[in-house]
């Protein structure tokens, strides 16, 4: 018996799409003339700050964006001013770099009008190591080192609600409680949806906290967990589920596969870097929600609406 037939989709929002490609590419969409530029006075002793936080991350969002090194992102920096008629004076290459350590990165995304449906799940940025060639020629010198980078979309916006940054070590699981924290306790979560890596106690009790519904596929060697607490009930009906139903029924029935979108945003993620250019662990967060910041500006100028198409 043949396999069915993939379903075909089809664009249907394909002008408005269109037109949204299209403003990525433009420069300006980068720089809101009626930003605070220049820094407040923070009442505390010593100079008050000469560049804001919003200019930093300007400046850092120009940075991340082309790939730039310091110096030459400033210089596009200022010249994108200059192109734009203001009369703003773009930090020296050193000011960015210390404020980048303590930069609180603001990254816009909206709230759903209706209950959140959130996707995580998590990937390696490289920090230090060989190329691919010197490595699979020559050997590696010394262990590559990565940097895990967590993150949690909401499945009707595809915009990044919540991102941790770990060390390799570090594995999903405990930081799913840091993720479901960062969104805003009034907001209704529906479901949060990961994969076998969160199919632990402390997950399934951070999500049930929450009032969300746990889509997450137990191990295939799983059995009932003798708790009483609501995670461990919630986990344990999924087993349940799954068992009657049959793995692959299931992850259709429950909506699992929606976080495939989840690991299509991380390939956008490396898309603007496959490697992290700050060297301390403060700059290398900040630089990573930068492009955070910059792949929900993207998002927001458009994404395609698609639907099935009827099989002949």
């Amino acid at each position: 018996m043949s396999a069915p037939a993939k379903p075909k989709y089809r664009t249907t929002n394909w002008k408005d799409y269109n037109t949204a490609l299209k403003a990525r590419g433009s420069l300006l969409i980068w720089l809101d003339k009626d930003m605070r530029w220049n820094g407040d006075a923070t009442g505390k002793r010593g100079r008050s700050p000469t560049y804001s936080d919003a200019s930093i991350q300007f400046c850092l969002t120009i940075k991340g964006l082309f790939n730039l090194p310091l110096r030459q992102a400033m210089g596009m920096a200022q010249s994108l001013l200059k192109l734009a008629g203001v009369d703003w004076q773009v930090p020296d290459f050193s000011t960015v770099s210390r404020r980048q350590k303590h930069l609180s990165v603001m990254i816009e995304a909206q709230p759903t009008t209706t209950r959140l449906h959130l996707l995580v799940d998590s990937t390696g940025i490289k920090m230090l190591g060989e190329g691919e060639w010197k490595t699979k020629k020559h050997g590696a010198d010394y262990r590559r080192q990565w940097r895990k980078v967590h993150l949690g979309i909401d499945a009707a916006t595809l915009e990044i609600r919540a991102i941790e940054v770990t060390d390799n070590a570090t594995g999903d699981a405990p930081i799913l409680p840091c993720l479901l924290g960062q969104i805003p306790a009034g907001e209704t979560i529906a479901s949060v949806s990961g994969d076998g890596a969160y199919d632990t106690k402390g997950c399934h009790e951070a999500i049930a906290q929450r009032g969300a519904q746990a889509i997450i596929p137990t191990r295939k060697n799983a059995k009932p967990w003798k708790d009483q607490c609501p995670g461990a009930k919630a986990r344990n009906a999924i087993l349940t589920a799954t068992r009657r139903l049959g793995r692959k029924i299931w992850k259709k029935w429950s909506g699992y596969h929606r976080r495939s979108l989840v690991e299509t945003k991380m390939r956008c993620f490396k898309l603007l870097g496959e490697r992290v250019m700050a060297r301390d662990f403060d700059r290398q967060v900040a630089e990573l929600q930068v492009r955070a910041a910059i792949l929900n500006r993207f998002t927001r100028l458009g994404t395609p609406t698609t639907m099935p198409v009827a099989m002949p």
